[in-house]
């Protein structure tokens, strides 16, 4: 049985995700093929995951890797699982290009890799690649399962879903971590291992739409205790909370960007209102970027134990339910074949699944309540629109991609969109190439 991981020189996410598949004893015997384009972070990983291998499994799995896309088709023959962990681009020069350029325009952004026009450009730079990838999958391993982790979650996974044959799901982990980190914040005394909740909508923005512990629900105390707090990091998501009703799973500083509200240059107030972090991805990069460098020794030098706790990633649990046919039960991200009835069918939801032997399978979670909805469908549009733009290479739906996100079209008139997008389309060069002149 063969896992195959691409973007394998993201070594501590590769950490976890290869940990959890040791420690399962249906996948101890896997031949793991690690491929990255970087030889240096890759050769870093294969030095984890050797280290992992023998501390957590006796040495049982065979790794092995390969490097470029020379390689890409080699890694990719035969496998039955394939991570997808991709970074196209990477933090320089393609994530500095999506914050710095849209700057000049007075565009101001937190994360910038799932909507936005951060979102967009990544998604067009990932899924130029990734459409490369799924048709080598389709000759060399047409059976394989996809779980990909790459953002931006729907455009990347549902340009996957509807324009190629390879079985795929979008994993993510906000959903899992969602209700235990809200009731710590509130200091809600309910065990999260107890509690029940029904999470469903779309990645980065699906809706906590029930929560009860012992048949109670929480949600009045949840309301309460959130409006008596103060000076908070979750402050978006409180105040989406109050004027929809309904807690989001990602989280605020995401949030901030997905609609309108929030980071407008004629209200410069809100962002120390709301304590909105401006470019914050970036700062992040950097100091993964610093970490790292502490980290390295310890994870790829020496031949002592390596430990690792389980994660909650859901990858190894969906790849022993399918390995051994035993059910299991995920979030993750699929197409909306009538599972949110008004959410576009096209869609990429974020719902419940149920997992075998067959494979991922989303589970029907009704309707969304209107207003969340509402907030969703002006996602999907870009989503869709991203989807098309890839495929087709027309540079008019880039405009319109960036014409209808919500975070966009309230700062910038149409002209300046369009300069914009043909500003980026250049700095991102050979990144979007696949974009054409009209």
């Amino acid at each position: 049985m063969i896992l195959t991981f691409l973007g394998a020189g993201s070594t501590v996410f590769a950490k976890n995700l290869l940990g959890d598949m040791l420690l399962t004893e249906s996948l101890r015997d896997i031949e793991i093929h690690l491929y990255d384009i970087d030889p240096s972070r890759l050769r870093d990983t294969e030095r984890m995951v050797d280290r992992l291998n023998r501390s957590l499994n006796e040495g049982r799995a065979a790794v092995r890797c390969f490097i470029g896309t020379g390689e890409r088709r080699d890694a990719l023959r035969d496998a039955e699982f394939v991570i997808n962990a991709v970074q196209v681009g990477g933090y320089e020069p393609a994530t500095v290009i999506d914050f710095e350029i849209p700057k000049r325009y007075g565009l101001h952004q937190t994360i910038g890799d799932t909507l936005g026009i951060g979102g967009i450009f990544r998604g067009i730079r990932t899924l130029q690649v990734m459409f490369e990838i799924v048709r080598e999958m389709e000759e060399v391993c047409p059976q394989a399962l996809l779980l990909n982790y790459a953002n931006p979650m729907s455009i990347v996974t549902g340009g996957i879903l509807k324009y190629s044959s390879v079985r795929t799901v979008g994993l993510c982990h906000s959903v899992q971590i969602c209700v235990p980190r809200l009731l710590a914040s509130l200091d809600i005394p309910a065990d999260p291992e107890e509690t029940r909740w029904h999470i469903a909508g779309i990645n980065h923005m699906a809706w906590l739409l029930s929560i009860t512990h012992n048949h109670q629900d929480l949600y009045p105390e949840i309301k309460r205790r959130a409006a008596e707090k103060n000076g908070h990091a979750d402050a978006v998501r409180f105040e989406l909370m109050k004027r929809f009703g309904y807690y989001v799973t990602e989280s605020s500083e995401h949030n901030a960007e997905y609609t309108p509200f929030w980071i407008k240059h004629r209200y410069p107030e809100l962002i120390e209102r709301y304590q909105i972090p401006l470019d914050e991805y970036p700062r992040r990069c950097r100091e993964q970027i610093r970490s790292w460098e502490i980290m390295r020794k310890e994870l790829t030098s020496g031949t002592g134990a390596l430990e690792h706790t389980r994660s909650y990633e859901y990858g190894a649990q969906i790849a022993a339910s399918v390995v051994t046919g035993a059910p299991g039960r995920v979030h993750g991200n699929v197409l909306n074949t009538g599972l949110i009835p008004n959410l576009p069918e096209d869609a990429v939801v974020e719902v419940p699944c149920l997992t075998d032997r067959n494979g991922v399978q989303g589970v029907y979670s009704g309707s969304l309540p209107l207003g969340p909805a509402a907030l969703n469908r002006a996602a999907v549009s870009v989503h869709q629109l991203t989807i098309e733009a890839a495929v087709t290479g027309s540079r008019n739906l880039v405009y319109q991609a960036a014409m209808t996100d919500p975070h966009t079209a309230a700062e910038l008139s149409l002209d300046d969109i369009v300069s914009l997008c043909d500003d980026m389309l250049e700095a991102h060069g050979d990144y979007c190439r696949i974009i054409r002149y009209e």
